[in-house]
């Protein structure tokens, strides 16, 4: 087997192939190798004769069992059923438990502890809440104090007061500075995080207000040209028509005259809900301009086209929109265009165009395929308006 495989072959039997347990496995390896560091210097001061051998001995057992029902309670799983499956803050206290039981029995050595205090305190800093950091630190003041008292009531020869008493102060600026410094960081981490988001909510904001109408909420006039030269070239390679549609609110300059411009605005707003409320999900509709509006179908035959823009006439035609002298109703003309191959969307939008005013002509209300003609009372009607430019 080669080399790579085999080491990955290994690595995975030991942090397992689940990713967040392999994550879970390798902080908590990183611990425990900083702890066997510990552990091992711990043990040069007791062959030094800076402390007792025996307690080493067994102080670094109960060290070594610990850090393996860690590791086990990690890699077998057991610990997922607990609310911290990374078993941090046990690691900690366990780590915290162990230093102020080495102090105890260092001896001369003892100055050492609040280095590798130091080294405790730093795992876990930014996924423990200010309230879990502090009652660690209270842990650790609880776990040092009866570590002080034992040392007091075993008056070791050579024991100095006042050493002790700098030792503890020492301890104490150690615990109460990294938990005052690792509160603060939890806050900054915090505003931080806040501040991302709040970014990012600006961000999605500005690139809606630069992509959608902000009256309707529908896509904008640039954006919808951007769709369409993209789905113009998909129907190009797929050899499908490009279907576009153009909707123009029936006498709209009317309704504001007489309601009011924010009549108006509503009426523009319940068209575009009641239009969409209609078309399916993959469709697109735009706002093109003032009461007219531009319909992107996908996917689409060109007789269920024209039933499915039907549908959107008739309910626009029951859609009422309330004003101070009761219920607005308004209704709409459709003009229907199928791109043709290698047609550009500009063409097919003047089809779209002349197809609405043969709708405007016919009477409005109605939808319009270009190239299709009107039926009988429409064409009876555009006979009628002798040519001219129906008025919208």
């Amino acid at each position: 087997m080669p080399h790579g495989a085999l080491w990955s072959a290994m690595a995975d039997w030991l942090l397992t192939t689940d990713p967040h347990q392999r994550i879970r496995m390798a902080m908590a390896g990183f611990a425990s190798l900083l702890m066997l560091c510990c552990a091992a210097i711990v043990n040069l001061m007791a062959m030094a004769g800076l402390a007792r051998q025996d307690w080493v001995g067994w102080w670094t057992l109960v060290t070594l069992a610990g850090l393996a029902v860690q590791m086990a309670a990690i890699r077998s799983g057991w610990s997922l059923r607990l609310r911290d499956p990374s078993l941090t803050q046990f690691q900690i206290r366990y780590a915290l438990a162990c230093n102020a039981a080495g102090y105890a029995i260092l001896g001369e050595a003892r100055g050492i502890t609040p280095v590798i205090l130091s080294l405790v305190l730093m795992f876990g800093i930014f996924g423990m809440s200010p309230r879990q950091l502090a009652a660690n630190m209270l842990f650790a003041l609880g776990v040092f104090a009866a570590a002080f008292a034992a040392v007091a009531w075993m008056d070791e020869p050579g024991r100095k007061p006042a050493l002790e008493l700098a030792y503890a102060a020492m301890i104490v600026l150690v615990l109460v500075g990294s938990t005052f410094i690792a509160i603060r960081l939890q806050h900054i981490r915090r505003r931080l995080t806040r501040q991302k988001h709040a970014l990012t909510d600006a961000l999605a904001q500005i690139g809606h207000l630069a992509t959608h109408d902000e009256l309707t909420g529908l896509v904008n006039r640039r954006r919808m040209a951007e769709l369409m030269a993209v789905e113009q070239q998909r129907c190009l390679r797929n050899a499908r028509p490009l279907i576009l549609a153009l909707l123009d609110l029936d006498h709209f300059k009317h309704i504001n005259d007489t309601h009011g411009h924010a009549v108006g605005d509503q009426v523009l707003r319940s068209f575009a809900a009641t239009a969409q409320s209609t078309l399916r999900g993959t469709d697109v509709l735009a706002r093109w301009g003032g009461e007219e509006f531009v319909l992107m179908l996908y996917d689409t035959e060109a007789a269920h086209a024209s039933a499915l823009l039907d549908r959107v006439r008739l309910a626009v035609q029951t859609m009422e929109t309330p004003t101070s002298g009761g219920s607005l109703r308004a209704t709409v003309s459709v003009g229907l265009a199928l791109g043709e191959p290698g047609e550009t969307v500009e063409h097919v939008l003047e089809r779209a165009d002349e197809a609405l005013y043969l709708a405007k002509a016919c009477g409005r209300n109605r939808v319009v395929v270009h190239g299709v003609a009107p039926d009988a009372a429409a064409a009876r009607a555009l006979a009628e308006a002798h040519g001219t430019w129906p008025e919208i």
